[in-house]
């Protein structure tokens, strides 16, 4: 199938747009290709250091003839996601060791939990945490010994740290490798009726912590479809896993077979032998196209529409939200997985997953086949599925049609025309919406605003029974270099309330919301946030506003609104306590939302 015009279009401006700063990566990295790993030319001193707790492992790492993988891990035990992460060392030695390489764990990287900081003070570290991550996996890798790298990370800001890390590193192959999905609990919508009845005061702590509980019940990651497991879909897309490997659960001999040849993909695709494929090859202009393409179809987490951004540039590529939305109007959404249908995805999986999705984009030309992946050359192989053949891990063609037509359409019949992504433009500034799971008679909003400067003042309001009528509610000052832009979703329960009750409604913040958010119309990730002088900061009580997902208007009805003073918010309060005090450096250089967010600036 031809590509489509528009994805032609997108990838030749983001190609132009991009020329110079590319160009300068691709030469840093031609040069460390050049260079190659140090091991072999590290003093004696050096050498001995690097090998002293190697083990059996010391003599062939002193030949420096057969490869060495590095393992950088995210492994905690505190978050279901990565808890299984803590035999993969393990795994990935004995395979590597029986091949007649090495392999050493090179570093570990921080991992938070959102589920765990939402609404705390913690969660105004989380998105800070995605560049300490990548600052980390560089201090891993700084030693210059490895002749490739497998990474082990799934959640929000972990997968996009280590890309950031990778592409640093981009003159050596990776391989990404997940934990997968833990096995179907209680199901999203009954967790979610739970904490709205919580909401309203008609269920106990009791009740709501043992639903909770029930949903999020074992090892791997949380069942729905948030930023997590946007990530994982977008390693598939992009061709940094296994085909088919996103979705497997935890601890099964399948898991298992598809970590073992992940590590020996890995070292098989350096420099040391035929197959030479660095990340720096594989994420091209086309696969991030391709990215953006997955998220789109799949009605994924708007945090990657930061995050995106920021991996992009770490390897030279500039994106815009425009090539989002663009590529939104002729993306169809296949996919309904909660919180945009009900489904969870081991439901996705089972149903025909991310190999039946690339099938149908890539036969309707929105996707480069032409890509590099680790699964060999072509995005085709990610059309296949792992599975295992008298203990034997192998691939097979999966399946050309939806398994249940209620979690997965084919392009020619899908939930909708275009994807799950809406940008809002107008005297409030720029925003970002996902619309996958908003319904369409809640799209437009045009009502009085009611601002805040905290998310508790809006809970309080709400349990003073304040929201009276068609609102907008408008909490700014969260941006990122405000209070490190945390995410919002506590608020959700109460905005669902608010909008079963018939009102219209809608949110308005420089902040950002949970991947989990759905059904309330929320333009989020408005730049330029109120710290750094956004009209946002000019708002007052009972100002007009609309909000229209369907013309992607973000607006302030009275012009006289912008011959205000800008407000001021005391934020003494978020710049101590929970370890907020150590990154005052990074609130005062961050970015802002629509160029990622980053603290490293241009590369």
């Amino acid at each position: 199938m031809a590509l489509h015009p528009v994805v032609t279009r997108v990838t030749d401006r983001v190609i132009e747009r991009s020329a110079g700063p590319r160009r300068r990566y691709l030469d840093r990295m031609a040069k460390a290709k050049s260079d190659g790993p140090a091991r072999a030319h590290l003093s004696c001193s050096g050498q001995a250091h690097a090998f002293a707790a190697a083990g059996p492992d010391q003599d062939r790492l002193a030949e420096a003839v057969n490869g060495n993988l590095g393992i950088v891990t995210a492994y905690n035990d505190m978050l279901s996601a990565h808890q299984p992460f803590e035999r993969y060392p393990t795994l990935i030695r004995d395979a590597i060791r029986a091949g007649g390489g090495t392999a050493q764990v090179a570093g570990g990287v921080p991992a938070m939990c959102d589920g765990v900081t939402q609404g705390e003070a913690g969660m105004e570290l989380s998105l800070f945490s995605r560049d300490v991550i990548a600052m980390a996996a560089g201090v891993a890798l700084s030693h210059n010994t490895f002749d490739a790298a497998v990474y082990l990370g799934v959640c929000d800001k972990i997968v996009p740290g280590l890309i950031i890390a990778a592409q640093s590193f981009g003159h050596i192959p990776a391989v990404f490798l997940p934990a997968g999905p833990m096995t179907s609990g209680l199901p999203n919508d009954e967790k979610a009726k739970v904490r709205q009845r919580f909401a309203e005061g008609t269920a106990t702590r009791e009740e709501l912590l043992k639903a909770e509980m029930a949903a999020y019940h074992g090892p791997g990651t949380c069942t729905f479809y948030g930023t997590a497991n946007t990530n994982q879909m977008l390693m598939e897309f992009m061709g940094l896993h296994l085909p088919g490997s996103s979705f497997v659960n935890p601890n099964t001999d399948l898991r298992d077979a598809l970590t073992v040849e992940g590590a020996k993909r890995a070292l098989s695709l350096s420099a040391l032998g035929n197959a030479y494929t660095p990340v720096c090859d594989i994420l091209d202009e086309k696969a991030f196209v391709n990215g953006i393409v997955g998220l789109n179809s799949t009605g994924g987490s708007t945090n990657l529409l930061i995050h995106l951004i920021a991996m992009a540039r770490a390897g030279g590529i500039i994106l815009d939200w425009e090539d989002f939305v663009d590529l939104s109007e002729v993306t169809p959404l296949i996919a309904r997985v909660y919180p945009n249908g009900m489904a969870d995805v081991n439901q996705f999986h089972a149903a025909g997953g991310l190999g039946f999705m690339i099938g149908q984009l890539l036969n309707a030309g929105l996707l480069h086949d032409d890509t590099k992946t680790v699964g060999g050359d072509g995005l085709e192989n990610y059309t296949h599925e792992p599975k295992l053949d008298a203990g034997a891990l192998t691939w097979k063609k999966g399946t050309g049609e939806s398994l249940n037509t209620g979690i997965l359409r084919p392009t020619t019949e899908p939930f909708q025309e275009t994807g799950g992504v809406a940008r809002l433009v107008g005297r409030l500034g720029q925003g970002v919406m996902k619309i996958s799971a908003v319904a369409p008679e809640h799209r437009v909003v045009e009502a009085p605003c009611r601002v805040f400067h905290d998310q508790e003042e809006v809970k309080k309001a709400f349990k003073a029974k304040e929201f009276e009528g068609d609102v907008i509610i408008v909490v700014r000052f969260q941006g990122p270099k405000a209070n490190g832009m945390p995410e919002l979703h506590s608020l959700t329960p109460m905005l669902g309330i608010m909008q079963g009750r018939g009102q219209k409604v809608a949110l308005v913040t420089d902040g950002r919301m949970s991947g989990a958010s759905g059904k309330v119309p929320s333009a989020i990730h408005v730049s330029p946030e109120a710290l750094d002088g956004g009209p946002i900061g000019q708002l007052q009580d009972g100002d007009v506003i609309r909000v229209d997902a369907e013309a992607g208007v973000l607006e302030i009805l009275d012009e006289a609104v912008l011959k205000r003073p800008h407000a001021t918010a005391d934020l003494s309060d978020n710049q101590w306590g929970a370890g907020r005090d150590l990154f005052n450096a990074f609130r005062a250089n961050v970015g802002s939302a629509n160029t990622g967010a980053s603290v490293f600036g241009d590369f």
